[in-house]
């Protein structure tokens, strides 16, 4: 199976348990990993025949953007299932990132990261 990856997609969400998270909302990053056959686009040059990454990249920040949820594993899943429903990509791996995430101690990230297909 053929990759085709988007790293760094950020959006600003409302997502989180906390009532400060839901007011003031913070930057979330998503990375992507869509499998599927890039044969079909490469022989004819044809962006029709592969999945047109910046209109998933427009999608995904329509998720993040969008209704909030509690959890990032959530999150995560609404965005692996919009990956999904591209003709051809029959895998997502999806990494949200929460960088600001409401910690007590010094951290770098937190991250959630799931792999859905088709199959």
């Amino acid at each position: 199976m053929d990759r085709v990856a988007l790293r760094g997609l950020k959006a600003r969400g409302y997502h989180g348990v906390f009532p400060e998270e839901r007011e003031e909302g913070q930057t979330f990053v998503v990375d992507l990993v869509l499998g599927l056959d890039t044969r079909p686009a490469a022989a004819d040059d044809d962006l029709a025949k592969t999945v047109h990454y910046g209109i998933v990249a427009e999608e995904v920040v329509a998720v993040v953007e969008g209704e909030p949820v509690n959890l990032i594993e959530t999150l995560a899943e609404r965005i692996a299932q919009a990956c999904l429903k591209h003709e051809g990509v029959l895998e997502a791996e999806v990494c949200v990132h929460k960088p600001d995430a409401p910690i007590t101690v010094p951290f770098d990230d937190v991250t959630v990261t799931i792999t859905r297909s088709r199959v």
